[in-house]
């Protein structure tokens, strides 16, 4: 049987609006020419012109946050505790078979920047696709965001999942959850327009904060989710091993039979 493996992240780069400004990678290009001192330092007595096309290595030198371009998200992140009170897992704790499950997608292109999406929408939404959910199916959502990476605009828009819709998943027994926003919440500009109507600051990060009640993950700044159809397909995101940290970077990709 032949599988086609959809690749959904994005690239780490410069130059691109894919965090704000205080977050933003950075990589240092070194080409072959450019690393040929590291290199020669290494063997006292060779010169650049005994090396094969007189080139090194090339390398890169990033700095970068655990946050940065696709990457999982453990429930370090969201709080200190998760499950009502247990010491919430670091990305390194995270079981790896909640990284390799069948995937759904929850279409909700539709809606408005800054949308907080209730339950009811997300049964609407199984409802439509004909999809009743299964424990530990990785469920992905499908924004406005995902058509404006690369654009000055990405870091706020599309919708967000609000604390009813993360909840009525993790009740179901969903343990990993994804977006091609940039945060899995409403995007900040957003929510602080409702924070400063209503003085309330449960509105703040909202769906990252289910994780108290259920410990769970989240993909954000995934990509080429339209591509995808709404079932019939495994996603793998295993994050890299990164002792005690609150996310991992993560190749994720989804795979069609």
């Amino acid at each position: 049987m032949s599988q086609t493996i959809v690749d959904l992240s994005i690239y780490l780069e410069n130059e691109v609006i894919s965090d704000p400004a205080p977050f933003r990678p950075k990589i240092d290009y070194i080409d072959h020419r450019q690393s040929l001192p590291e290199l020669v330092g290494f063997f006292p007595g060779v010169k650049p012109e005994d090396l094969p096309d007189g080139e090194a290595w090339a390398i890169e030198r990033i700095s970068l946050i655990t946050h940065n371009g696709t990457h999982l998200d453990a429930p370090y992140h969201f709080a200190s505790t998760m499950n009502h009170g247990e010491r919430a897992i670091t990305i390194d704790e995270v079981p790896l078979d909640w990284c390799f499950q069948p995937g759904v997608k929850l279409d909700f292109r539709h809606l408005q920047d800054g949308h907080v999406v209730t339950a009811a929408e997300v049964a609407q939404e199984l409802e439509r696709i004909r999809h009743e959910l299964k424990p530990m199916e990785i469920v992905l959502v499908n924004t406005r965001a995902g058509s404006r990476y690369g654009k000055d605009d990405y870091v706020s828009s599309g919708c967000g999942m609000g604390y009813e819709a993360t909840m009525y998943l993790l009740e179901r027994g969903i343990r990993v959850t994804g977006t091609d926003g940039w945060s899995w919440d409403a995007p900040f500009v957003h929510t602080r327009e409702r924070y400063e109507k209503t003085g309330d600051a449960g509105l703040i990060w909202e769906g990252h904060k289910a994780g108290r009640s259920i410990g769970y993950c989240h993909l954000e700044k995934l990509h080429n989710l339209e591509a995808l159809p709404p079932e019939g397909f495994k996603v793998a995101c295993f994050p890299c091993k990164i002792r005690a940290a609150s996310a991992g970077w993560t190749r994720a990709v989804a795979i069609l039979d």
